[in-house]
């Protein structure tokens, strides 16, 4: 008897914090079932046209000033939605996350179909607070995560948190660096402050270790940067965007980032200890909140922003001097991560779909 394949689409958009777990959640289910992603304009950027199929829903920002001008683009959105939906035969509707989903899930809701909300921060997102209600589960990181309304604890699924399956192929890769690699990363967004402020400390900390300099960095920044380590005699890798982020990532001693929960699931992931940055106008908080759960279990450390070019070369000069806390660091990244695997991720999800 051939099984019929179920229909699912996964709504996510805007910066890879929300598209990049759409896609693992892709890779997760496509074996078993006919998959079409939607996102905004934005979102196409960490998407391969060739690899997925896609639908466009390029929802407008919604704030109280803009929302009666875009009444009615919204209203279009949501019908269309409806009449695709309707068209593919969509069984199930998973959201990543944020007001880019907001039509489709509408148009869901309107239809009856199967709603499945996935928050990968441990801040319940204003979008998928409001959608509790009409959702069957919610797959999130950890039960403590904050703002999530007591009355519907009962929807939520813990997951580990998603990463793509080279990750869990590379854990145990075992790399000898003649030198002490620094990765640095921006997030999908970048961040102007590790562009600016950074370099003279990483400059200063050369002088005294040997290290090597792996460095995510905005498009209009590359060969600046480039440039000033070439010309300090640093060793360096400079990249703004790399599909292959998992090869930067292998080879890392240390990571400086902001604290994305994709970024830090694949650092952890990796048992790459790492410094935080929390973005501090991240919506409810929610970087220092991602970052804080790691701190908590002694796996990370964290550096507010506003004391970040005062603290950090002294932070990297004593983790440098003295092994001993980033090897800690390390084994409680493997004790976060013991059972962590692909294919009990994978089970997780799948056994929910198949009980609702």
């Amino acid at each position: 008897m051939i099984e019929v394949k179920k229909k699912i689409l996964i709504s996510t958009g805007g910066s890879g914090g929300h598209v990049i777990p759409a896609t693992i959640l892709y890779e997760h289910l496509y074996e078993k079932n006919d998959i079409i992603i939607s996102t905004d304009n934005r979102g196409f950027r960490y998407l391969d046209k060739n690899v997925y199929k896609t639908l466009l829903i390029d929802t407008p920002k919604l704030n109280l000033l803009s929302l009666p001008l875009n009444f009615f683009k919204i209203l279009f959105l949501i019908i269309k939605s409806i009449l695709f939906l309707k068209k593919e035969k969509i069984n199930f509707l998973f959201s990543t996350g944020g007001y880019m989903s907001l039509p489709l899930i509408l148009a869901g809701k309107f239809l009856n179909l199967k709603i499945y909300l996935l928050e990968p921060n441990l801040v319940l997102g204003k979008a998928n607070k409001f959608f509790l209600s009409s959702c069957k589960k919610i797959f999130c990181y950890t039960k403590q995560i904050k703002n999530f309304p007591e009355e519907y604890k009962n929807k939520k699924v813990i997951i580990n948190p998603l990463v793509r399956n080279e990750f869990y192929k590379t854990k145990n890769l075992k790399i000898n660096n003649d030198k002490f690699h620094l990765l640095v990363v921006g997030g999908s967004q970048g961040a102007s402050i590790f562009d600016k402020n950074l370099k003279k400390s990483i400059l200063n900390i050369s002088k005294k270790f040997s290290i090597k300099v792996i460095q995510q960095t905005h498009l209009n920044n590359l060969s600046s940067l480039k440039e000033f380590y070439a010309k300090n005699n640093v060793e360096c890798d400079i990249f703004n965007y790399d599909k292959n982020f998992i090869d930067k990532v292998a080879v890392a001693d240390l990571c400086i980032t902001r604290a994305g929960a994709t970024t830090l699931a694949e650092l952890s992931t990796l048992e790459v200890p790492f410094i935080a940055v929390p973005l501090p106008n991240s919506k409810d908080n929610h970087q220092f909140e991602n970052a804080n759960f790691y701190a908590e279990n002694n796996a990370c450390w964290i550096l507010d922003q506003d004391l970040f070019e005062e603290k950090i070369e002294q932070l990297l000069e004593e983790i440098l001097s003295n092994k001993t806390n980033i090897n800690k660091k390390i084994q409680n990244l493997s004790n976060l991560n013991f059972q962590n695997t692909w294919l009990n991720v994978n089970q997780k999800i799948v056994n929910i779909l198949d009980e609702n």
